[in-house]
Parts: structure tokens; sequence; C-alpha cells
């Protein structure tokens, strides 16, 4: 399948930033017949110390959607945690509001909701649950591995430098930055919610966080499936999870017009 590495100028962070896409390949007869076919999509977030390239290089994500008819998104947001920081770029608006814009008018991605899918790994599985939970109309479903689901004790028990720069002095409880207030925000409205995944190994410096996730999930009317066995923060866990990932989507729903 293609993969492309699109290089573009964000007019929301006024820099020059990456982009990998994967993108379905179509017989050809097949493809002319159906040329206004649109893709569904899985936005796939990296981790904090990686990139854009990060997913094409340490896994083979690439030859396990081959065969989904599934377009994947890759950006880049360096250490933004997907926020617009309080001293750096406005990641947050770039990631849920520029970037889908740009790929779906470069590329024939769908919009409907029952079409997107949001994931990532560590920085990106919050990313990912924020965005979903932060905006159920736009994703169907949403997984996180091994993410930093509580963001609220990473931020009291991490580097207070760097996080100072995302999030400034605030408090992050109960703010949208906060994956718990999302969830209880979201289970007292009558909004659509999005089917959520989440795993991490039992030896992972996050899965205490995740459990706490987990605990408070499970009380709410939120489609949460979780899987904890063992593994750690590595790229040899993410490969076989993210496969887990993809059979969960809930993609056999889809019908592309």
């Amino acid at each position: 399948m293609p993969l492309i590495k699109v290089d573009f100028f964000s007019e929301v962070l006024s820099l020059s930033t990456s982009v990998t896409v994967l993108l379905p390949k179509q017989p050809f007869e097949e493809g002319k017949k159906r040329a206004n076919n649109k893709f569904p999509t899985l936005f796939l977030l990296h981790g904090f110390s990686d990139d854009h390239s990060a997913w094409t290089r340490m896994t083979s994500i690439e030859r396990y959607v081959e065969q989904q008819g599934l377009a994947v998104v890759m950006p880049q947001v360096d250490h933004s945690f997907y926020t617009d920081m309080v001293y750096g770029k406005k990641y947050w608006t770039f990631l849920t509001e520029e970037l889908p814009f740009i790929m779906r008018s470069m590329f024939p991605l769908s919009d409907k909701r029952e079409d997107n899918f949001v994931a990532g790994l560590s920085m990106g599985g919050y990313g990912a649950f924020k965005w979903a939970l932060s905006h159920p109309e736009q994703f169907a479903a949403a997984a996180s591995l091994s993410g930093a689901v509580d963001i609220v004790d990473r931020v009291k028990n991490g580097d207070s430098q760097t996080f100072r720069n995302i999030f400034g002095e605030e408090d992050l409880k109960g703010t949208a930055d906060d994956l718990f207030y999302l969830i209880e925000q979201g289970n007292q409205s009558n909004n659509e919610k999005p089917l959520l995944f989440q795993c991490c190994g039992t030896e992972d410096f996050l899965y205490e966080d995740n459990v706490r996730f987990y605990e408070f999930c499970k009380k709410t009317s939120y489609p949460l499936t979780t899987e904890f066995d063992k593994g750690t923060h590595e790229w040899g866990y993410w490969d076989q999870k993210i496969q887990q990932v993809l059979a969960w989507l809930p993609l056999h729903e889809k019908k592309n017009n």
C-alpha cells in the first residue's frame, strides 16, 4: 500500500511539519468504478520520545492494515501531550482542527463518525482518549496502548519543568485535560459514546494509572475493553497490541459510498 510522507506548513503551528500516511491500494479496474470512494481512517498518535515515523519504523503497521481498506494518519506533535501548550505551540488545535481538514483535502478520507478512529501509545494513548472523549461526535472508537491516562498524577510526579511548559501552573484535576473529568462529563450527557480499548503491561510504569482509569470507567456507561497482561513499556508489546486494536475496530460495520 502507498506510504506517503507529507511535508506542509501548518498555519496553526506557524512552522513546517510532517505527517506519515498509509493509504489503501485498490485494484485498478475497481478503483475506476469507485472513484468517489472515501476510506475509513485511523489517526495513530506517537509517544513522548517519538515522531510521525515511529509507528512505521518500529511496528509492521503497514502490513497489518494492508487488507483492511483502512487509511492511517500519523502526525507529529513534539512533547506537547496533544495540548495547546502554555509555553509552546497549539498542538491540540492543530490535531483536532487543522490536521483533519488538511488530510481530507489531500486524500479521499471519510469524515463520517462511523469511519473514524483514533489510537496511540503512552503520551499518544492519552491524546487518543482525550480527542475521542472531547469530540465523541468525531470518532466511533478510540484505543490507548500503555497510555498516560492519569495526567493529574503524571504532572504531580513527573518532570516539573516539562509539564510546566505544557500545562503551566494550573491544577489539571477537573479540567478539559483530565480524562477522568471527561469521562464523568460524558457519562452525564446524552451524547453517543465512542468504544474504548485500553491495554497496559503489568510491569509498565503506567500500569497503576491504567488500573485507576479502568476502575473509574467501569462505573460509567462507557463501553470499555481492557487488557492487562504481562509486558513493559516497549515496542514489542505495542506491535502485538496494535494488531488486537485493528481486529477490535468496528470496521465490519463500515459502508463507504
